[in-house]
């Protein structure tokens, strides 16, 4: 069975995510169990019993949401699963490498870790945070921000047609906020998070994760990985590594990725992670794509026909 699949990022984690892997799945509750001895640390624990707060953090959300989907790959995988295509919303991209065979389990675990406790450590030394523009388009955004003197602010997440995410510096993401509105923004929310993701700021964080990644081996994919830089396939391993410390200042291009994955014609795109954040972006910007929800065991087997 050939299946799209697409990988949710930061901000779709909840507390006791991939306790039914964990429970009924012996080789999920064994990619558990190694994680924790890869990292030295009971992240496992945090993942299913929180408090929320601790999951929150960048430290330990990047590596939970990496491990509950590589384990749900692998329940695909063994089910008979092949990947047509796969793509990741910013974080979501290397449990997208993952499926595609490019980085091991190992490696994308160790290399999310240290991406992020990059982003945590560049949050605090370059202060910032990020708003959800709604109701205008990225064309627009785009004009009003560039007038903006006082500060760093430009587009982060290119989520849907009518929903943008700029990221900067406070005070020119709030002045932004204010003038999208005054331009007819439908809404202007700033976000809870703990730098300016996909913008200069996080270039302290992209150095380190670029220090990080060439000690990890790059294979050729089993099938082409969307990035969220290019918003195309790429098959290079050179490239897609190029291409992850990019994305750490460069925007997520997710609407075009998708254009580009209509363009391939996929049959059935599954969102392999918890919630259905990418479902629901995904339904914005190409309505007639079908696109399941894999975020544990039933689904799974519902999807692959097993009771």
């Amino acid at each position: 069975m050939e299946l799209t699949l697409l990988y949710p990022g930061q901000g779709s984690q909840a507390v006791g995510m991939g306790r039914d892997l964990y429970d009924r799945v012996p080789e999920a509750r064994a990619r558990f169990d190694e994680a924790d001895g890869i990292l030295g640390r009971a992240l496992t624990k945090i993942i299913f019993e929180g408090p929320d707060e601790e999951l929150k953090g960048t430290r330990n959300t990047q590596p939970a949401l990496f491990v509950v989907e590589a384990a749900l790959t692998d329940l695909l995988f063994a089910n008979g699963v092949v990947p047509e295509y796969a793509a990741g919303h910013s974080l979501g991209e290397y449990s997208a490498l993952y499926a595609a065979g490019v980085i091991s389990f190992e490696d994308g675990l160790r290399t999310v870790a240290a991406r992020g406790a990059a982003m945590a450590e560049a949050g605090q030394l370059n202060p910032g945070t990020m708003a959800a523009i709604m109701g205008m388009d990225r064309d627009a955004i785009a004009a009003v921000i560039s007038k903006i003197k006082s500060g760093v602010v430009v587009s982060a997440n290119e989520n849907t047609p009518d929903q943008t995410v700029i990221s900067g510096e406070v005070g020119a993401v709030n002045e932004a906020c204010n003038l999208l509105k005054e331009a007819g923004a439908k809404r202007a929310v700033v976000l809870q998070v703990s730098g300016a993701f996909h913008s200069p700021l996080m270039q302290p964080a992209a150095e380190k994760l670029a220090a990080a990644l060439e000690q990890v081996k790059f294979s050729s994919p089993r099938c082409p990985v969307i990035a969220n830089v290019t918003a195309k396939p790429e098959g290079d391993p050179a490239v897609m590594k190029d291409l992850l410390v990019k994305q750490l200042v460069s925007p997520v291009r997710w609407v075009d990725s998708m254009k580009a994955l209509a363009g391939c014609k996929p049959s059935i795109c599954a969102e392999v992670g918890p919630g259905a954040v990418v479902k629901g972006l995904v339904k914005k910007c190409l309505p007639e794509m079908n696109v399941v929800s894999c975020d544990g065991v039933n689904n799974v087997y519902s999807l692959v026909g097993r009771e």
